[in-house]
């Protein structure tokens, strides 16, 4: 299995309306370091899985649209809980749809709250690509 991955962070604040979360429950503010991997089973024409500044350009603006975002006020997400694993998810979708028929691999999003915590959301285990 063949993999690119690249890396960049955002800035965020949201809060999580569920007693589960505790003081999580306040609005506060996270700052995500998000890795996105994409991976196929073999290269390309080009020998490549993706172009790394194809892989860029495509993740530079779903991630933009985050970036110093309070989550609470966006519309698409009311109603939800936007854990980082919701974020993760949101992410990959965007990323995969934006890819559109140039790339036909899996997609993994990984999102680092602090340097000994993180979560994944790997499309391919969902059935989302491949």
């Amino acid at each position: 299995m063949y993999s690119v991955k690249i890396r960049d962070s955002i800035m965020i604040a949201h809060s999580l309306h569920d007693p589960l979360f505790g003081p999580a429950q306040n609005l506060h503010g996270a700052t995500y370091v998000v890795d996105i991997e994409f991976f196929a089973a073999k290269t390309d024409s080009h020998n490549v899985v993706v172009d790394i500044g194809r892989a860029r350009r495509i993740v530079k603006p779903v991630l933009s649209a985050l970036n110093f975002r309070n989550f609470d006020e966006m519309k698409e997400f009311a109603g939800q809980l936007t854990t980082a694993e919701f974020t993760a998810r949101h992410i990959h979708d965007e990323v995969l749809a934006k890819c559109g028929g140039f790339f036909s691999g899996g997609i993994k999003v990984t999102i680092r709250e602090t340097h000994d915590a993180w979560v994944s959301y790997d499309g391919t285990r969902d059935g989302a690509a491949f």
